[in-house]
């Protein structure tokens, strides 16, 4: 079987191998067990590797380079009026010769994708939409296309478009699903932490404005006043950087609250274990990977109402939802790092929750798929 990705995440070739981001190659990877080649359809650039990348595990792939394009700008557009036509027909000829397309979505490419496919109604096809699904969110007009062309029955056929979350009112075309970092192997025993006189919150991923890594300091901020001995260790790079620094630096909480850079998946499984609460004040997300993994570990997730959070924390039963409006927030979060009974059973529930999605069922469920 050839087994061709259409994706807008950004490659790089050294070793006659192919780097890209860990997560996205991890997942891949496990798709890639199914097939006998490989065509991935992507840009490609040239960076320096670092922990973050990782190389397809597979013995035939064939990398076919198309140019990264956006409509941020006047420029730009005027730009995609050339790219545009030579992706398409790039992307066209890939799914030719493919047995099985598999789009990645959302993105601009995989908006690309969305089209072409459109005239290979006949050809298996899996789409996998990682931003948030739910109806009414605010999204770009190209990412609420892309839903409206893979959801139509008329325009796509022979597709299943995995999503995180359950939605109502969806068509045939549309299947829930998750993502797992960790197999059966990694379960062990682990206890929720007891609620001491030294609490310890977490944010991990990249420090952009979407991810709000600020909101998660003014918490824990105004937790420390409120005479809560608390901490906060910020696990990630980004723009955001800066800004937190300087903050940190000119309210003299350098005692309390730390930014710790990039860590690999093994040190952060120390640090779930190690810690009481994850915050993640996200704008939006797909499945919020961190939020699953903490949840493994019986570290109690904090976290904003979007995409599928709600239903993984079980609206508030397995985790604290967030109503970002700080001072309601801050006390309730107060009040739970003093109830040892509702914390326990809030991180043994989402323990319990997160351990029923493995990467040995993940694989599973994707040979089912291809």
């Amino acid at each position: 079987m050839i087994f061709c990705i259409i994706t807008h995440v950004i490659h790089t070739k050294k070793d006659n191998q192919f780097f890209a981001y860990l997560p996205y190659i991890n997942e891949m990877n496990i798709w890639l067990k199914f097939v006998d080649e490989v065509l991935v359809v992507a840009p490609k650039e040239d960076f320096e590797l670092n922990p973050i990348h990782t190389s397809y595990q597979h013995k035939k792939v064939k990398f076919i380079e198309i140019n990264k394009f956006n409509t941020l700008s006047f420029l730009r557009i005027l730009q995609s009026f050339l790219t545009v036509p030579i992706n398409c027909w790039r992307i066209f000829k890939a799914m030719q010769k493919a047995d099985h397309i598999h789009l990645r979505c959302p993105g601009n490419i995989g908006l690309l994708g969305c089209f072409v496919q459109i005239l290979f109604p006949n050809k298996k096809k899996t789409a996998k939409y990682a931003g948030n699904w739910e109806a009414n969110s605010k999204q770009p007009l190209s990412y609420k296309l892309q839903k409206w062309i893979l959801s139509s029955t008329f325009l796509t056929k022979n597709i299943q478009v995995l999503v995180y979350g359950e939605w109502k009112n969806q068509t045939k075309n549309i299947k829930s699903f998750f993502t797992a970092t960790y197999n059966e192997k990694d379960i062990a025993e682990v206890q929720p932490r007891i609620l001491n006189d030294n609490i310890k919150f977490l944010f991990v991923g990249t420090l952009t404005s979407g991810k709000q890594p600020f909101y998660a300091l003014q918490i824990v901020e105004k937790l420390i006043k409120n005479g809560v001995n608390a901490t906060l260790s910020f696990y990630g790079e980004g723009t955001e950087k800066e800004i937190l620094s300087k903050y940190i630096l000119h309210a003299n909480l350098q005692e309390f609250i730390s930014i710790k850079g990039i860590s690999t998946k093994e040190d952060l499984k120390t640090i779930y274990q190690n810690s009481h609460f994850l915050i993640l004040p996200s704008k939006s997300e797909g499945w919020p990977k961190v939020v699953a993994e903490a949840m493994f570990w019986a570290c109690v997730p904090i976290a904003t109402k979007v995409s599928c959070i709600p239903t993984m924390l079980d609206y508030g039963n397995r985790g604290f939802l967030l109503s970002e409006n700080l001072a309601d927030d801050v006390n309730q979060i107060q009040e739970l790092c003093t109830n040892q009974k509702a914390y326990q059973l809030k991180a043994t529930l989402a323990k319990n929750w997160s351990r029923e999605f493995t990467t040995d069922k993940f694989e599973a469920e994707i040979k089912n798929l291809v």
